[in-house]
C-alpha cells in the first residue's frame, strides 16, 4: 500500500456530496468532448479563413495586373495611380506599389498600419498578352491578415459564447437531475443518522421500485427490527440493573454486618485474653516457687501466642472484607519507632537480644495504624528468628521518600524461600539445616504464616511494597519506602549518631500507695486488674461504668491515675468517663488532676476516633504486666513533672 499523502483532488472527492459527484460524472465527459471539438473546429476554420484571404487577394491582384498592363505600356501614370488607390481601398490592404520593368515605383498607395498588424506581401507580374506574356512590371500588395481574421474571430467568439451557455444550462439540468436522483438516498442517510436515538421506530418513504426502493424497504425492516431489539434490551437492562442494585444492597449489608462482626469480635475475643493475661501476671507476682513460676511462664507464652494468632487471623479477615482503608496524614516517624521499642523491648530482653531504634526527626505521610502494624509484624518476625545479636530499626532520606529498614542478625531466609515468603500460610520449615540454631517452637509459637502476608497487603494499600534481602546465617533486611511528610513542628533536632534503646524499668521500682481507679465493664478484667495492681502495692478502686466511677470519686481521694476501657456497655464511653471525672474534681477535661490511660480491645478505626481525638494514651488488649506497669510509671512521672513546672510558674 502506498504511503503517499492523498492529493487535493482525492481530498475534495472524499468531501464531495453525492449530488456533486453525480454532476461531475455527468458533465465531465460531455464538457471535455465539446471543448475538444470546439478547439479543433476553431483551428480548422482559422486556417480556412487564412487560405481564403490569400486566394481572394491573389484573384484581386491578377485582375489588377491585367488592368494595369495597358496603362503601364502607355505610361498612363494618372490612371496607374488611380488604379493603385482603388486597390488600396480594398479590405485589409495596407500598401500597393506598381513597379516598371526596371523596378522603379511609378504608382503607390498606402494606408495606416496598426501596431499589431500581421502583414503578408503578394507579388504579381504585369505582362502583355500581345508580347507573349513578357513582364513589363510588377504589382506588389501588402495585406493585413490579422484584420481580415478579426471579423471571423468575432463570429467564433459568438459561437463559443453560445457553447458556454449551453454547458451552463447542462450543468443546471444535471444538478437538478442529480438532486432528484440522490434525494431518496439523502433521506435514507438522514434516517440512518437517527437510528442511534431509538426514541421511536424510524422509516423512510419508498419512492420507486428500483434498487433504491429495495434499499428503502430493507432499511425500514432493519430499523423496525432494531427498535424492537432495543426495547427488549432496555427491559433486560432495567431488570438486570434492579437485580444488581438489590445484590449490591445485599453485599453492602453483608459487608457492614461482617465489619460489625469483626469489630465486635475484636473487642469481645480480646477481653478474655486480657483477663487471662492479668491473672497470670498476678500469679507470677505473688509466686516464689520456681516450678510454679515456670508453669505460669508457659501459660503466659501460650496467651501471647494465642493473641498473635488471633491478631493475624483478624487482620487477614479485615483485609479480605475490605474493612481496612488507609487514612493518610503527616506524623513524626520517631513516635512510631518509640512505640515499637516499647512493644518489644521486654521480649527482646527476655531473649537476651538488643532492640535498637535510631532516632529520626523526619515526618512521613502515611496511615499511622497500618504503618505501625507493618513495623510491629516485621520486628516480631525478626525477634522470633534471631538468637544472637539483635534487631535494628532505622530510617533514611531518599529524595521525597523515606526508606525504613528493619534489620536483624538472625538465621536468614534461604534463597529458594524468598519468592514465597509473602504468601499466605507460607512458613519456612524450622527443621532445615539453616534453622538449627533456633530454639524449637510449637505450632502456635511459630504462627500461621500470615504475618508477612499481612505486611505485604498493608504495604499495597499504602501504595508501596516491602523489599527483602537476606543471607542465610547472616541476617535479613526488610525495606519499605513511604512518602515524606511535612513537619508541623517549628524546629527539628538533628539525628543523633547514638542509637536509642529505652532503659528497662528496674524490678525494684514499686507503685506502693499509688491510687488507681480502674473502669471496665468486664468483671473478670476488673478482678485481674485488682489482683495485679494490689500485688504492686497500689490502692485500687473499681467501677463498671461512668456512674459507678463518679460514686467512687465522691467517696475517695483524687486518684493518681485512672485506667479505663474505651467501651463501657450502653452508657458513656471511656473518654466521656475521664472527662466526667475531671469535671467532678473541678478541672477542665483536657487538664484533669490525675493521669489518664485507655486500655481497649478495639482496633476498628472509626470506633477509635473518640479516643484518638482526645489525646489520651492508649494500650491495646491484651497488655502484659511489664508494658502496663511501665506505662503507668511513665504517665505518673510525666504528670509529676507537669505539676512541678506549673507550680514553678
Amino acid at each position: 500500500m502506498s504511503d503517499r499523502a492523498p492529493s487535493r483532488l482525492s481530498k475534495w472527492w472524499r468531501r464531495a456530496s453525492l449530488v456533486q459527484r453525480l454532476v461531475l460524472v455527468a458533465l465531465v465527459p460531455s464538457v471535455v468532448s465539446t471543448m475538444f471539438l470546439a478547439i479543433l473546429l476553431t483551428r480548422h476554420q482559422i486556417g480556412t479563413l487564412q487560405d481564403l484571404t490569400r486566394s481572394t487577394a491573389s484573384a484581386y491582384m491578377t485582375q489588377a495586373a491585367v488592368d494595369a498592363a495597358p496603362l503601364l505600356r502607355n505610361r498612363n501614370l494618372p490612371e496607374l495611380r488611380r488604379l493603385a488607390r482603388s486597390i488600396g481601398r480594398l479590405p485589409h490592404v495596407n500598401q500597393v506599389r506598381i513597379l516598371d520593368g526596371t523596378g522603379r515605383i511609378i504608382a503607390a498607395a498606402q494606408n495606416p498600419v496598426p501596431e499589431n498588424a500581421s502583414l503578408i506581401q503578394l507579388r504579381q507580374d504585369i505582362a502583355q498578352r500581345d508580347t507573349g506574356g513578357k513582364s513589363i512590371g510588377t504589382l506588389v500588395v501588402h495585406i493585413d491578415t490579422e484584420a481580415s481574421l478579426l471579423t471571423q474571430y468575432t463570429d467564433i467568439l459568438d459561437t463559443l459564447l453560445w457553447v458556454s451557455i449551453a454547458i451552463l444550462l447542462a450543468i443546471l439540468l444535471s444538478w437538478q437531475q442529480a438532486r432528484w436522483i440522490s434525494a431518496p438516498l439523502r433521506r435514507l442517510s438522514v434516517a440512518m443518522g437517527g437510528l442511534g436515538r431509538f426514541d421511536h421506530a424510524l422509516s423512510v418513504e419508498v419512492t420507486d421500485d428500483s434498487e433504491i426502493g429495495e434499499l428503502q424497504r430493507g432499511f425500514n425492516k432493519a430499523a423496525a427490527s432494531l427498535h424492537t431489539l432495543h426495547r427488549d434490551m432496555e427491559r433486560r437492562i432495567e431488570n438486570a440493573t434492579q437485580e444488581l442494585a438489590h445484590k449490591n444492597d445485599a453485599l453492602e449489608q453483608a459487608s457492614k454486618a461482617k465489619a460489625r462482626f469483626l469489630a465486635s469480635a475484636t473487642h469481645d475475643l480480646r477481653q478474655p485474653l486480657y483477663a487471662l493475661t492479668l491473672f497470670s501476671s498476678s500469679l507470677a507476682e505473688q509466686e516464689t516457687q520456681p516450678e510454679r513460676l515456670d508453669r505460669i511462664s508457659h501459660v503466659q507464652q501460650c496467651i501471647e501466642s494465642l493473641d498473635r494468632l488471633f491478631s493475624e487471623l483478624l487482620d487477614l479477615s479485615r483485609l479480605e472484607a475490605g474493612a481496612m482503608q488507609p487514612e493518610l496524614r503527616d506524623f513524626p516517624l520517631d513516635e512510631l519507632f518509640q512505640e515499637v521499642s516499647r512493644n518489644f523491648r521486654i521480649q527482646a530482653e527476655k531473649q537476651e537480644l538488643r532492640l535498637i531504634t535510631r532516632p529520626t526527626p523526619v515526618w512521613v505521610h502515611s496511615d499511622r495504624t497500618m504503618l505501625a502494624r507493618i513495623l510491629n509484624n516485621l520486628v516480631s518476625n525478626a525477634l522470633r528468628y534471631t538468637r544472637e545479636g539483635g534487631v535494628l530499626v532505622g530510617a533514611r532520606l531518599r529524595g521525597d521518600r523515606i526508606r525504613i529498614d528493619v534489620r536483624d542478625t538472625g538465621i536468614g531466609i534461604p534463597e529458594e524461600h524468598q519468592a514465597h515468603i509473602f504468601e499466605e500460610f507460607y512458613r519456612v520449615d524450622s527443621g532445615h539445616e539453616e534453622h538449627r540454631d533456633v530454639p524449637a517452637q510449637s505450632g502456635s509459637q511459630r504462627g500461621l504464616g500470615l504475618g508477612l502476608s499481612t505486611v505485604q497487603r498493608l504495604a499495597e494499600l499504602l501504595g508501596t511494597e516491602v523489599e527483602l534481602r537476606s543471607h542465610p546465617g547472616r541476617g535479613t533486611l526488610f525495606t519499605l519506602l513511604v512518602r515524606r511528610g511535612r513537619s508541623k513542628s517549628r524546629t527539628t533536632s538533628p539525628i543523633r549518631n547514638k542509637p536509642r534503646a529505652l532503659p528497662r524499668t528496674h524490678p525494684s521500682l514499686e507503685l506502693k500507695d499509688v491510687r488507681v481507679m480502674v473502669v471496665d465493664d468486664d468483671q473478670a478484667i476488673l478482678a485481674g486488674m485488682h489482683d495485679l495492681l494490689r500485688s504492686w502495692g497500689c490502692k485500687v478502686r473499681m467501677a463498671t461504668d461512668c456512674d459507678r466511677a463518679l460514686e467512687q470519686a465522691s467517696r475517695s481521694e483524687v486518684p493518681d491515675i485512672v485506667i479505663s476501657d474505651l467501651h463501657l456497655g450502653t452508657g458513656r464511653n471511656g473518654v466521656e468517663t475521664l472527662h466526667a471525672l475531671a469535671e467532678h474534681y473541678g478541672a477542665k477535661p483536657g487538664n484533669p488532676p490525675f493521669a489518664r490511660l485507655l486500655v481497649t480491645g478495639e482496633t476498628e478505626r472509626s470506633r477509635l476516633q473518640p479516643a484518638l481525638k482526645s489525646g489520651v494514651p492508649i494500650l491495646f488488649k491484651p497488655v502484659a504486666s511489664e508494658p502496663l506497669r511501665e506505662a503507668i510509671i511513665t504517665l505518673l512521672r510525666t504528670r509529676t513533672r507537669a505539676a512541678a513546672i506549673s507550680t514553678d510558674d
